[in-house]
C-alpha cells in the first residue's frame, strides 16, 4: 500500500492547508509544499514494524536492520500488553508502530528535534521523509534507479527546500511565532502522515490498533475499521482503481482551497 499511503499523506496536509487558510493561519506556499512532502514520507513510516516494507528498502542495510528491530520491539510490547482476548500472533506488524500514541511520540519528537538540533536536525528530518516519498509517490521510478540517486535526490531537495524556508516570510516560523520556534510545526505532517497510514490500515480486512491501549471488546489491540462489507484486501484493485484517484482529487481541491483559487 505504499504509494497508496504517501498519496493519502499529501492529500491529508494539503486539506490541513485549506482548513489553516479558512481559519485565518494561512501557510506560505513553501510550507504547504514540504508539508505535503514530508506527510507523504511519514505516511510510510509506521510500517517500520514490517520487513518487507517499503520503507524497509529505503536506507538499504540500516533500515532493513531497524525494521528488524522495531518489529521485535513491537511484538515484545504486544505480549507484553495483550488481553486475553487479543489473538496470538508470531510478530509485532501492525501493533505499536500503528497506534495514536506512536503517531504523538514521533510527532513530537521530531517537533523537538527540529527546534533543539537547529539546521542539522531540520535537514536531517527533511531527507529522511523525502526518500520516503520518493519511494512513495514515484515507486516506479525509485525501483528502477538506484538507490544512491533517490538518497541524492533528497539531500539535494532538503538543502534548497530548507533554504526557501529560512528565507524571511516564507515558513520557518509558520503558526509557532515565537522566537526559538522555528520549524516546531515540522511535528505535524509527521504525526498526521502516520494517522493517515493507520486510517488507511483500518480500511483493510485486517483492521488496524489505532486507539491502543484503551480496552474495547475486552481487547487492548482491538482492530479498528468499518464494517467487514467495506473493507479491502491490501494491494487490490479497490485502492489502486478507487482510492488513489480519489486522494489525487481531494489533494488537487485542497491545495487549490490553501492557495485561495477557491
Amino acid at each position: 500500500m505504499g504509494p497508496a499511503h504517501s498519496l493519502s499523506g499529501a492529500a491529508a496536509w494539503l486539506g490541513v492547508g485549506a482548513a489553516a487558510a479558512a481559519a485565518g493561519h494561512p501557510m506560505p506556499w513553501p510550507v504547504l509544499v514540504v508539508g505535503a512532502l514530508i506527510c507523504a514520507g511519514a505516511a510510510l513510516a509506521p510500517d517500520l514494524d514490517h520487513k518487507s516494507a517499503t520503507i524497509s528498502r529505503a536506507f538499504g542495510p540500516l533500515s532493513r536492520g531497524l525494521c528488524e528491530v522495531v518489529d521485535k520491539i513491537s511484538y515484545a510490547v504486544y505480549k507484553a500488553t495483550r488481553a486475553p482476548r487479543d489473538a496470538r500472533r508470531s510478530g509485532g506488524h501492525r501493533t505499536l508502530t500503528h497506534t495514536w500514541l506512536w503517531a504523538v511520540l514521533i510527532g513530537a519528537g521530531s517537533s523537538l528535534l527540529a527546534v533543539t538540533t537547529d539546521r542539522w536536525g531540520v535537514l536531517l528530518l527533511l531527507f529522511v521523509h523525502l526518500v520516503l516519498a520518493v519511494e512513495g509517490l514515484l515507486w516506479r521510478a525509485a525501483r528502477m534507479s538506484s538507490d544512491i540517486l533517490v538518497w541524492l535526490l533528497g539531500a539535494t531537495s532538503a538543502w534548497i527546500l530548507a533554504g526557501v524556508l529560512d528565507q524571511p516570510g516564507n515558513g520557518a516560523g509558520w503558526l509557532f511565532t515565537e522566537p526559538g520556534q522555528e520549524y516546531l510545526w515540522l511535528g505535524l505532517p509527521i504525526l498526521l502522515g502516520a494517522l493517515v497510514h493507520d486510517i488507511g490500515d483500518a480500511l483493510t480486512v485486517s483492521g488496524c490498533p489505532i486507539l491502543w491501549p484503551i480496552p474495547i471488546a475486552g481487547k487492548r489491540w482491538y482492530p479498528m475499521g468499518p464494517p467487514k462489507m467495506m473493507r479491502f484486501r491490501a494491494g487490490s484493485w479497490v485502492e489502486l482503481k478507487v482510492l488513489m484517484p480519489v486522494f489525487m482529487l481531494l489533494g488537487a481541491v485542497g491545495g487549490a482551497g490553501a492557495l485561495n483559487f477557491i
